[in-house]
């Protein structure tokens, strides 16, 4: 038997499977589904053929350590057509080498476990403020919710600002300026009209700006975020891309799987029991604090089990600098290599039943067998998310508080995941709000 030889081509949708794609899209209501049906008839490596756009997409532990660290430097983060480059700039999410390192070198102490404490009172006053509002058995939109609370924790946490009174003015522009950036047509038309985002950025980049005069006429302490970016003597352009960075990648991501997590436990109420018995054991009535968060053991498994479903973050992109060997397949430098976290968390050579939401497969007994980097929803190797610590305390805290106060019951339909700047559920998710322990709303 003659075993392949490297220079396979990596195989392509042919009619038929096309074919099975589409139907798979059309029954599922969502592109991940047409992935999936790529992934099971091509398997682990497989071209998208998209006219104008070169890509190959990957699955699986080996595919991630080969583009996250085995061939990190062969490969580049920036793709300079890309929305996300335009819109960030010089962001430390967009940038590679030696800019990217120094960037990250000096952003990485404002998330330094020691300032967690103060982070958990913050979070837990986010979910108290945002909550306040809320009536008995209104109906809102989690997404949307989560959202407020995201927004508010994140721009206290790390820039010492109030956003609750901007909030509303920006709300809009916020959303478009996610929708800019999020997978759509500009991947075979990159040069398509984008109505609208040009205000909507301009109007972001001026509350960012006046935060930035406002802080170096009167300088804190300087231990948050934009402290210790205008102590490395950063211009202001320089400094906009890391907030702007931050500001969008910081709460997007966190807001999606606090909606998620909510919609989870939702629809699966023997969990939420579960859940509720232990913050009730842990923590009581009393505001959650930094020191719960390693005692919500199942909460944990919550989580993680939602990030393996429902990863934010659900698709990694790397430009070939170099021509790369994957195995049997070359893949020519200059092609934009995919890697796809959904798929790999939800493959069934690594995951038993993967479409099951079982958050006993994250308890300690049960991860030793997993392989490395089959489960990698904060990324892998030197470019891991520098905000995970930080995006996991944050969800067990407000998790935790909302949890111990609120049952929601649902009400929207079917809800299906969407590909935006994140995975978020689409349209939101609806549900009524009623208090725990016969509390009253005020």
């Amino acid at each position: 038997m003659s075993l392949p030889r490297v220079g396979s081509r990596i195989p392509t949708p042919d009619i038929t499977i096309a074919r099975y794609v589409l139907r798979m899209w059309r029954r599922e209501g969502h592109i991940l589904s047409a992935l999936e049906a790529m992934h099971d008839a091509l398997g682990d490596i497989f071209a998208l053929p998209l006219p104008g756009f070169k890509s190959v997409v990957m699955v699986g532990p080996e595919a991630n350590r080969f583009l996250l660290t085995d061939e990190r430097d062969k490969v580049r983060w920036r793709a300079e057509g890309d929305p996300v480059t335009r819109l960030l700039r010089q962001g430390m999410l967009v940038t590679d080498g030696a800019l990217h390192d120094d960037l990250r070198e000096v952003m990485t102490p404002a998330l330094h476990r020691s300032l967690f404490e103060g982070f958990a009172q913050t979070m837990g006053q986010s979910v108290d403020r945002v909550s306040g509002q809320w009536h008995e058995g209104s109906v809102i939109d989690l997404l949307g919710e989560m959202r407020r609370i995201a927004l508010l924790t994140l721009m206290e946490s790390l820039f010492a600002e109030d956003i609750g009174p901007h909030i509303e003015t920006l709300w809009s522009d916020i959303l478009r300026t996610i929708r800019y950036i999020s997978p759509g047509p500009w991947l075979l038309w990159p040069d398509m009209p984008r109505l609208g985002y040009r205000r909507a950025r301009k109007r972001l980049d001026a509350y960012l700006y006046r935060l930035i005069v406002l802080r170096r006429a009167q300088p804190a302490d300087g231990n948050d975020l934009l402290g210790k970016l205008i102590a490395a003597q950063m211009n202001d352009e320089l400094i906009r891309d890391q907030v702007l960075t931050m500001f969008i990648a910081g709460h997007d991501t966190s807001t999606a799987l606090l909606a998620w997590s909510l919609y989870l436990l939702t629809i699966h109420p023997d969990v939420l029991k579960r859940v509720q018995a232990e913050i009730d054991t842990v923590i009581g009535s009393q505001m959650p604090e930094y020191g719960h968060v390693r005692q919500l053991r199942y909460l944990d498994c919550v989580i993680k089990e939602t990030l393996r479903l429902y990863p934010p973050i659900h698709l990694g992109s790397r430009i070939a600098a170099d021509d790369l060997t994957f195995g049997e397949f070359s893949i020519p430098a200059g092609t934009r290599v995919l890697y796809s976290i959904y798929l790999t968390h939800r493959d069934k050579k690594h995951w038993p039943q993967p479409e099951v939401f079982d958050p006993d497969r994250f308890l300690p007994a049960q991860g030793s067998a997993r392989p490395p980097y089959t489960y990698l929803p904060f990324g892998g190797g030197p470019r891991n998310c520098i905000g995970a610590a930080f995006a996991q305390a944050e969800v067990k805290i407000v998790l935790a508080r909302l949890l111990q106060r609120y049952q929601f019951r649902l009400v929207s339909g079917k809800v299906r995941p969407r590909m935006r700047a994140t995975l978020e559920p689409s349209r939101g998710i609806r549900a009524e709000v009623h208090r725990r322990h016969g509390d009253t709303f005020v």
